[in-house]
């Protein structure tokens, strides 16, 4: 007797090419069906790194023009195509001495190089370091005074030392003394970080933009005043200045100011991104105390 066979079993060629047939069409069925929604995430993905780049510099840029000298801010022409703003901020401020004994800050062709700062300077006194300006009386909207150092023009002036006394900060400045105009009721001063002067922030070709994305990126200028001239030039990019990129991708950029009273102006910004076909504009309004 022989032993019966072992009986085999397994797919056909032709069962494995149905069976393929059958998966290829599920998977492109499938495919269809779940393309519009990853292309959707990725699109959405793109847009939110665009919104939030844009968001970041406007963030960035209202935090910064919020501290800027009482009628600093003015749109130069150092990039009018693409939009810039430039502003002198502050680092802090205070009141000073306008009558009684002690140092008063008078005014005019024979006034005072010093005065005595209101507040207890034990406990609270202005931060103000070498290198530093004061501003006193910057009322002019045109913002022209307070980049000016000369007398019966500008309301600048270059900080020089400053001691405390009996609880009583003095605080010296050189150059001529203020100009009478410049004394002001509300006996108010502001003081300028010597480490950054101006600020200018604008919109200026990329040179290292990608093919696709905007052409522009937005900058932030500092530290370039050259000297005690007067006044000081706006920025340009022959400046021997300080700079930092704030957003790449700019395919749009348009900054305004509006000075509708005396007492606060404000700073329109339209910023448009693009990137890998998507597109996203924010625009914001940073409101600017010019009360001095």
């Amino acid at each position: 007797m022989y032993a019966a066979r072992p009986q085999q079993s397994g797919f056909t060629l032709v069962e494995m090419i149905i069976v393929m047939v059958i998966t290829g069409i599920i998977g492109g069925v499938v495919a269809i069906f779940i393309q519009s929604p990853v292309q959707g995430y990725i699109s959405s993905a793109h847009r939110a790194e665009l919104t939030d780049i844009a968001d970041t510099a406007l963030r960035r840029m209202a935090r910064d023009i919020r501290t800027a000298v009482p009628n600093s801010v003015r749109i130069p022409t150092c990039n009018p195509s693409n939009g810039c703003v430039e502003f002198i901020p502050t680092k802090d401020g205070g009141r000073y001495r306008a009558a009684g004994t002690g140092n008063v800050l008078s005014f005019g062709a024979s006034g005072s190089n010093k005065f005595d700062v209101i507040g207890n300077a034990t406990s609270t006194p202005v931060s103000i370091a070498a290198g530093d300006f004061i501003v006193v009386g910057s009322t002019q909207s045109d913002g022209s005074l307070p980049y000016s150092e000369a007398f019966n023009n500008g309301v600048l002036r270059v900080f020089t030392t400053a001691s405390i006394n009996a609880g009583i900060q003095t605080i010296n400045f050189s150059g001529n003394p203020f100009w009478t105009n410049a004394a002001l009721t509300s006996q108010r001063f502001d003081v300028v970080d010597g480490t950054q002067q101006a600020v200018t922030y604008a919109c200026e070709t990329d040179p290292n933009a990608v093919a696709g994305d905007g052409p522009y990126r937005l900058m932030r200028h500092w530290l370039y005043w050259t000297g005690a001239t007067s006044p000081f030039a706006p920025y340009s990019s022959s400046s021997n200045s300080s700079s930092a990129i704030l957003a790449t991708k700019v395919s749009a950029c348009v900054m305004g100011y509006l000075t509708p009273n005396q007492r606060f102006g404000l700073v329109t910004v339209l910023l448009t991104l693009n990137s890998s076909g998507e597109s996203v504009t924010l625009y914001n309004e940073i409101h600017v105390n010019n009360s001095p």
